[in-house]
């Protein structure tokens, strides 16, 4: 389990793109001893470690893990910067939030308190409290054992911070000369519904679905056949309900997971059995997770 790995600061528009770039010049960008990090990246060495953190832990990069400790891109990571190196489309935008929230089990993740967010917190409407209560209660029952507060603290601000766009979340922070929104912002899963009545006066929040027509179906496919590890055939329960699946790590309910499939259907990659009692998804399509990702980017490119 990893937890603030991040060094407090959410992923900053143009860092993905930045350090995408310069690792493919210089894989040892991180810990080069000729060229400090620092003055090639343009930002503090905090910020420098948390660029290095995210790239890894939003499935872009891979990192040794003996002898030096250079970065170099996965598949994924070589498909988006072909296809996407500025990191506009939403398309994107979801795989990288698939990367954080697809592990099976807690253990398995970059980001510990995004899995338990997205997987295991069930909570409709809930404050910062209600969600440091939950996963400290979760990890107790691990073989992790509790964490300190600030280190879960640290991590629940920088979800919001990833989800929540300062707009809404600090208005009164915001300047036009100043925009460091996280682009994850823009799938809107998190929302701001209102504010404690009692005396702390925390926010409260909510998991928000996707907005009509922001997640491409290609994209959902993809996600499917990576859960389904070449099984055929799939429930839509297992879909919705599994962790890392789809349902949970893009919020979605029944009828929307539904719609979706059956435009999946219509693109001829599934077929979708919901009669003899049956509630399945059949999967046609040979492709393999990585092939949807680029048959993804050449549809929306034509």
């Amino acid at each position: 389990m990893k937890f603030r790995a991040h060094d407090t600061f959410f992923i900053r528009k143009g860092w993905l793109s930045k350090g995408m770039r310069n690792i493919l010049e210089t894989p040892d960008v991180f810990v080069s001893r000729e060229n400090n990090p620092m003055d090639v990246l343009g930002i503090g060495a905090n910020m420098v470690k948390a660029m290095r953190y995210w790239l890894v832990a939003v499935g872009l990069t891979q990192e040794s893990t003996s002898g030096r400790r250079i970065q170099t891109p996965t598949q994924l990571g070589e498909i988006i910067h072909a296809h996407d190196r500025y990191f506009e489309e939403m398309g994107t935008l979801w795989l990288l939030h698939y990367q954080l929230v697809k592990a099976k089990d807690g253990r398995d993740t970059e980001a510990t308190s995004w899995w338990y967010f997205f997987n295991e917190f069930k909570v409709a409407e809930f404050t910062r409290d209600d969600f440091l209560a939950y996963i400290n209660k979760y990890l107790r029952n691990s073989d992790e054992g509790d964490k300190p507060v600030r280190t879960i603290e640290d991590d629940f601000n920088c979800i919001i911070n990833t989800y929540v766009p300062r707009i809404k979340s600090s208005p009164e922070k915001v300047r036009p000369e100043s925009n460091i929104d996280c682009p994850l912002g823009e799938l809107g899963l998190i929302d701001i519904v209102g504010t404690e009545k009692s005396g702390s006066r925390l926010k409260i929040y909510r998991k928000s679905a996707p907005k009509k027509d922001t997640l491409h179906p290609l994209i959902l496919l993809a996600v499917i056949i990576d859960q389904a590890a070449g099984e055929k055939e799939v429930r839509i329960s297992a879909i919705q309900n599994d962790n890392g699946n789809a349902g949970k790590a893009f919020n979605l309910d029944i009828i929307s997971l539904t719609a979706l499939l059956y435009k999946i259907e219509l693109l001829g990659h599934i077929k979708v059995v919901r009669t003899a009692g049956l509630d399945v998804i059949q999967i046609k399509s040979n492709w393999s997770f990585l092939d949807c990702v680029a048959k993804y980017y050449r549809a929306i490119n034509g």
